[in-house]
């Protein structure tokens, strides 16, 4: 059941919060929402499952100004989702930007993290994956259905193996509304001109924040043919933290589903580091 608290700039921020056990909280890709964890979802036991909608997603407000869609702000709205809930400490499963969050809160509030679980990001992004991504933000899909639009995503996502046409269509449900008019995307279409407004400063460096991990249970799942975090990248993390539970899952790409055999191995020794 989807609930709701109200952020400290009044937006209503939406969320669900299921099951018994550690705090782990589910942050999503750029584009996407809590259901992003609709796959691993029914595998993790012993857990308190709390998964957000960031700002401008999902069943969250949007913003009025779009450069609060940021990795700082939204950080600040974990904690003060947190907060709401009575969370003094909490996991964090985060994918792509999920991760990237995950990061920024170890430097700026590692003292409110019991581990960090990274899905297929890192401190360097390649930027093929980021083209692509650009490709499609913020812009509504030719396909006037969800099964024209999950066919034409079986076809387009590089790197995926033996995944049946019900997941891809769950995908485009995940991904986009069915309207009269075609399909509207879930999420606020100004998230590119964020995202475009970000690009337009130097990147930074990001090794600093894996860095502030440092001392926290971690691990990190790879898509195997991922384009956004290169082998390279995986293997210097791997270097910098050799404690790290590592999974390279094969027939994936950016990102895995994260219910896959290798996926929920390392998800299950990394909750046991939390007990």
């Amino acid at each position: 059941m989807i609930q709701r608290f109200t952020s400290s700039d009044g937006l209503s921020l939406a969320y669900t919060d299921e099951g018994e056990g550690t705090p782990l909280l589910c942050l999503a890709g750029l584009t996407r929402n809590g259901r992003d964890f609709d796959h691993v979802a029914p595998h993790l036991h012993g857990v308190r499952l709390i998964r957000p909608d960031y700002r401008g997603r999902g069943e969250s407000d949007y913003a009025e100004d779009f450069h609060s869609y940021s990795i700082p702000v939204e950080a600040r709205d974990v904690l003060e989702l947190m907060d709401h809930l009575g969370i003094e400490k909490a996991a964090i499963l985060g994918t792509s930007r999920g991760g990237l969050i995950a990061m920024a809160l170890a430097a700026t509030a590692k003292d409110r993290l019991l581990g960090v679980c990274l899905n297929d990001i890192g401190p360097e992004i390649a930027a093929e994956g980021l083209s692509d991504i650009m490709g499609y933000l913020g812009r509504r899909p030719a396909q006037r259905t969800i099964e024209a639009a999950a066919a034409a995503r079986a076809k387009l996502m590089d790197g995926f193996a033996g995944v049946p046409m019900e997941r891809w269509i769950a995908e485009a449900r995940n991904h986009y509304r069915q309207t009269e008019t075609g399909l509207e995307l879930r999420y606020d279409k100004r998230l590119r001109d964020a995202v475009e407004a970000a690009g337009a400063a130097p990147m930074p460096d990001l090794w600093p924040l894996f860095d502030a991990l440092d001392g926290l249970p971690l691990a990190l799942i790879r898509g195997a043919n991922s384009n956004l975090l290169s082998p390279e990248t995986a293997a210097e993390m791997r270097r910098r933290r050799p404690d790290m539970h590592f999974a390279d899952v094969p027939g994936r790409g950016h990102v895995p589903f994260l219910d896959e055999t290798e996926s929920l191995a390392v998800i299950s020794a990394f909750l046991e580091d939390l007990a």
